[in-house]
């Protein structure tokens, strides 16, 4: 299977899926969206109303905040992947629990992420942020290029976070910002370590790609 039939076959799967309890707030699996070949891959935390209703990521108030930071540095949203930790809206807008995540992560994510083999990965938000970097406060890491199991890992705030807190927008424009130069010097980038309290010995040793 090539990389188009992995990610088409993903999307056909999880608008079926009955894996975990979010296929009951379904109306529309949200799988993401982008060229196979992107160079950027965006990692959101789960479909909210507007993606459940039309199947789309980032379609809402954060998905237009999220062009224009794209517009900033030149680029659009059809050059880049976005997708989801979750594809399927948790009820109510709730925070995804572990096993969903897990469940989501595990039998999706990882295979978007082998397909589309994107030479950085954006986390927006801490959901998706903590899937790469366990144990850490988006608040100490946002911004910061870090090397996770050979792959650049870019934590930033979600775009919603702008909406809610506008005190956030200044910042979350300046990581944008810098997303260019990151991309360009992604061999310097510092490999992450998990922090003493972290549940891994050597989380370099994981091999989830």
């Amino acid at each position: 299977m090539n990389s188009e039939e992995i990610l088409q076959q993903v999307a056909k799967e999880t608008r079926v899926c009955t894996k975990c309890e979010l296929q009951y707030s379904r109306k529309n699996a949200v799988p993401g969206e982008g060229p196979t070949n992107a160079e950027i891959l965006f990692i959101g935390e789960g479909p909210g109303f507007h993606e459940n209703e039309q199947g789309r990521p980032f379609v809402g108030a954060a998905g237009k905040f999220l062009e224009e930071l794209l517009a900033n540095i030149g680029m659009s949203r059809e050059q880049v992947f976005i997708t989801n930790v979750v594809k399927c809206r948790p009820p109510g807008n709730r925070d995804p629990k572990p096993e969903e995540v897990s469940a989501c992560t595990s039998n999706y994510l990882e295979r978007q992420i082998q397909a589309i083999n994107p030479k950085v990965i954006v986390t927006l938000g801490r959901f998706s942020m903590g899937y790469f970097l366990p144990n850490v406060k988006i608040s100490d890491v946002h911004g910061q290029a870090r090397q996770v199991r050979g792959r650049l890992i870019v934590p930033m705030y979600h775009p919603a976070a702008a909406l809610h807190q506008r005190s956030l927008k200044p910042t979350i424009e300046s990581d944008f910002s810098r997303l260019p130069e990151m991309i360009a010097t992604a061999g310097e980038a510092p490999e992450y370590v998990e922090p003493a309290n972290g549940k891994s010995d050597n989380p370099q040793q994981l091999s989830l790609f």
